[in-house]
């Protein structure tokens, strides 16, 4: 096995101090530029390999980001974490990219693991079981590691976030059934321990309020952001005695779930019953029956949420910048609602 090369290695063969090699591996102003050129190169023909932890330790700068999401299979999340990148690439940041899978455990793993490596921040999705509370949390916090939640956060002092308007998103979606001709809508409401279901909820809700629907309790179903779930949230929906005659879906994929139970069932869409999603999923716009949505913008909120760090990281005056940024929601009507045009 080949021993790794030194920096006294690379002080030997060229007939100088450690210390000057070091400095010049670091860009130190006291180095000359020629030094500096003929340690890098002497350096590159020896195959040295900078210890990334050491450097990070002595400089206090790792030039890592950790970015934790729920997880990478997801094109919200996909597009969120390449908005990430585009931003922190060109300012030399390499990103840790961590799933939680909606596992608490793996949650705190997750940051004491970014932790240990020395990250310069980390930017979050939290999962559907964190707790306010939560201890590793108040970690991040306590170290001073600038943290930025984005989409699913908590409301936490001093920690910054970046959201889209969940309650818009829900109320214009709402509203556009309504002018759609529907009167009995329902939701697939989603999972009511994350705030951005919660407002979805109550922008639907308050729609309705707003356009003088009564709200149906019955009409409201918590469901699991899969096809399965929408396709039994709408088999249930479809056997009450008053069954409804819209769908607003906090999730594209458990409308697209809804969708194909009630074509199951010989109910034309759009003309008897309209759907619309949330997310804007890739499928949406691509299917023969394509499905009218709300867009979250992830790439832009990646985008952002790189923009609020690096404001953080590079404030000179070593004050906390706290921000809340919430971007505006587009709805994106397609054939599953477009009655009016059909």
């Amino acid at each position: 096995m080949t021993e790794k090369v030194t920096i006294y290695d690379i002080a030997k063969k060229l007939e100088i101090t450690a210390a000057t090699v070091s400095r010049a591996l670091n860009n130190n102003p006291k180095i000359s530029p020629a030094t500096r050129k003929l340690v890098l190169d002497t350096a590159a023909k020896m195959n040295y390999k900078q210890n990334k932890l050491a450097q990070a330790l002595r400089s206090g700068k790792s030039n890592n980001v950790g970015v934790i999401v729920p997880r990478i299979d997801s094109n919200f999340f996909a597009s969120v974490i390449r908005g990430i990148e585009e931003e922190l690439h060109p300012e030399g940041y390499q990103v840790i990219i961590c799933q939680t899978h909606e596992d608490e455990k793996r949650e705190i793993e997750n940051i004491n693991t970014l932790l240990n490596a020395q990250v310069d921040g980390i930017l979050m999705s939290i999962s559907n079981v964190t707790k306010e509370n939560e201890l590793v949390i108040k970690r991040v916090i306590s170290k001073s590691v600038p943290l930025i939640f984005f989409d699913r956060k908590l409301n936490l002092d001093g920690v910054s976030s970046v959201t889209i308007n969940d309650f818009e998103g829900g109320y214009i979606a709402t509203k556009h059934l309504i002018k759609e001709g529907c009167t009995k809508i329902a939701h697939l409401a989603g999972d009511q321990s994350l705030e951005i279901y919660q407002n979805r909820f109550e922008g639907y809700k308050q729609a309705l309020i707003d356009h003088g629907i009564s709200f149906n309790e019955k009409y409201v179903l918590r469901t699991k952001s899969n096809v399965d779930a929408g396709i039994n949230a709408a088999k249930t929906l479809l056997s009450l005695d008053n069954p409804p005659d819209a769908i607003f879906s906090s999730s594209d994929f458990a409308g697209l779930g809804a969708i194909q139970e009630v074509k199951e069932q010989g109910i034309a869409i759009p003309n008897d019953f309209c759907v619309v999603g949330f997310g804007n999923e890739p499928f949406t716009k691509f299917m023969e029956l394509s499905i009218s949505s709300v867009d979250q913008s992830p790439m832009e909120m990646g985008k952002m949420a790189a923009k609020v760090f690096l404001e953080q990281i590079n404030n000179t005056n070593n004050l906390k910048v706290e921000k809340k940024v919430v971007l505006v929601p587009e709805l994106l009507t397609r054939k599953s609602s477009n009655r009016k045009n059909t």
